[in-house]
């Protein structure tokens, strides 16, 4: 598991993808074809985005009990895979934040070529710095950089970012704020892995007065190895079952 966890690894794993030669223009997930720009982290590299969109019930299928199809904001949005797909999948206001701005590019070519200009709006944001605290949504997801690296690593690319996060610390900023910007009833959600530290993730949560209630847990192989992914429910300590905010 320590292996696992190792954040050296996770750098690896960006260096190599942001370095193919065979890099594709394009790739296909959900049924759907997508651009992709160089220095956004790839959904052809990695079975996570389909496993997230899966969790979400945007690849088809019935979607989940926790999912409002209301206004939907999603952090670190990459490719715009996820934004995309909950604004064709129904939500009528979907706002797509990432701190890298090749990302915000790439998300705002996958929201013109499917056509959703009307009802996604993409935003270059380190989480929600860049929003009007005032908006509030019926979903907060992050398909989060769930791996620890050292509080003191300074990122050498943008493209980093997606991989590790030092110290957690964009992760206590997440538990602390997204419940925060719930409508009524929202729901504050946070992809994760085991790949993480989910006790430290747990210690972080106590800390800010949030507890974490898992909500789906999806296998799979990546890489020769067998990981688990967690959608997370983030609900305020001592009420068990209700969005938090």
């Amino acid at each position: 598991m320590l292996e696992l966890r190792s954040f050296t690894r996770s750098l690896e794993r960006s260096r190599r993808a942001l370095n193919r030669t065979d890099r594709p223009a394009t790739f296909a997930l959900a049924g759907r074809e997508w651009d992709l720009l160089g220095g956004v982290f790839s959904p052809a590299d990695s079975a996570t985005t389909r496993v997230a969109a899966e969790v979400l019930g945007l690849a088809g299928g019935t979607q989940p009990d926790f999912w409002r199809q209301g206004s939907f904001l999603e952090i670190g949005c990459g490719t715009g895979v996820i934004a995309v797909s909950a604004a064709l999948a129904g939500c009528p206001r979907v706002v797509a934040t990432d701190v890298n701005p090749a990302a915000v590019r790439n998300a705002e070519a996958n929201v013109a070529r499917h056509g959703v200009a009307d009802r996604v709006r993409v935003v270059h944001s380190d989480l929600f710095a860049a929003l009007d605290p005032a908006e509030r949504f019926d979903t907060v997801y992050w398909h989060s950089n769930f791996v620890l690296a050292p509080d003191d690593y300074p990122y050498a690319t943008d493209h980093e970012r997606a991989y590790v996060d030092p110290g957690y610390r964009a992760h206590r900023r997440y538990l602390t704020g997204a419940p925060e910007l719930l409508t009524e009833g929202g729901s504050a959600l946070l992809q994760f892995s085991d790949r993480g530290d989910l006790a430290l993730l747990h210690d972080i949560a106590a800390e800010c007065g949030r507890e974490l209630r898992v909500f789906d847990r999806r296998e799979f192989l990546e890489g020769g190895e067998r990981i688990a992914h967690l959608l997370l429910g983030i609900t305020a300590a001592g009420r068990p079952g209700a969005a938090a905010g």
